[in-house]
């Protein structure tokens, strides 16, 4: 999972020091790197059952979570969202399957790689969409990162991966469309968006294993995976990450939380 927009994060938690925050945002890299551990590991279900259960998992999670935050006002909080969670709930179901299926069919390690493609490819959206300043230092790092996703992607076609790698750079633009709709609606708390994507992400994916004929029904183990992946891998890193960024600057958390990026390979 790419991180969120550093600049959408809030959350009400207890004051924690400077040294927590740093090792909450590292722990959520951690959490986020088992996203390739946890799809390695399923048996037999494809990626939308797989986003159908986790989905859930997600939700449930989210939602009690949200209920505690918001003084058991939970709809109200979600209603806040408006159109911006919304559209960036949507960018958050293609950056969930997307991910899933470039696990599934591309080495961990590429799809981790393209994933971390994600801000650059916000920054784009920013300048066109929002008008944001982009420094020429990131316009530099942006060229470098495009060819290597490039050189990636077409070596990708001659390994039999391309797809998977297209689904991961699919996953980044999703989570760039996730971060710019939080910027657009000025929305100072993302878990209510991330909660509407794992709604929308039920929906769909439920519409398209019925119309695909794949059912619901998979092995006990593949819905135990998913379901510890909507928990653990996806809700629990968000809470984490959002009770640390509180106290640690953005520039920093970009860098702490490429754990992600480098455990996950490993």
């Amino acid at each position: 999972m790419a991180m969120p927009d550093a600049t959408a994060v809030k959350i009400e938690a207890p004051d924690i020091s400077y040294l927590s925050g740093v090792l909450l945002v590292l722990m959520a890299g951690v959490f986020w790197s088992t996203m390739g551990l946890g799809i390695r590991n399923i048996e037999v279900a494809n990626v939308w059952q797989i986003l159908f259960y986790r989905s859930w998992a997600l939700g449930a999670f989210l939602f009690i979570l949200i209920t505690f935050r918001s003084g058991y006002k939970p709809i109200i909080t979600i209603r806040k969202a408006g159109v911006a969670g919304a559209i960036g709930g949507m960018g958050l179901v293609l950056a969930f399957a997307g991910g899933i299926y470039a696990i599934q069919t591309t080495t961990v390690a590429n799809a981790m790689f393209l994933f971390a493609a994600a801000p650059f490819l916000a920054a784009v959206l920013g300048w066109v969409i929002l008008g944001e300043s982009v420094r020429r230092a990131t316009w530099v790092a942006m060229v470098f990162a495009m060819i290597g996703i490039a050189f990636m992607v077409l070596n990708g076609i001659s390994a039999g991966r391309m797809w998977g790698n297209i689904s991961a750079i699919a996953s980044a633009a999703g989570f760039a469309v996730f971060t710019i709709a939080l910027r657009w609606g000025r929305l100072e708390d993302m878990l209510p968006a991330v909660f509407l994507a794992g709604v929308f992400a039920i929906i769909v994916s439920a519409i398209v294993c019925q119309v695909g004929g794949y059912g619901f029904d998979i092995p006990a183990q593949d819905v135990a995976i998913a379901l510890s992946l909507g928990v653990f891998q996806v809700g629990v890193g968000l809470a984490v990450y959002t009770i640390g960024s509180k106290v640690v600057p953005a520039a920093e958390l970009a860098l702490l939380s490429m754990t992600e990026v480098l455990l996950g390979p490993l």
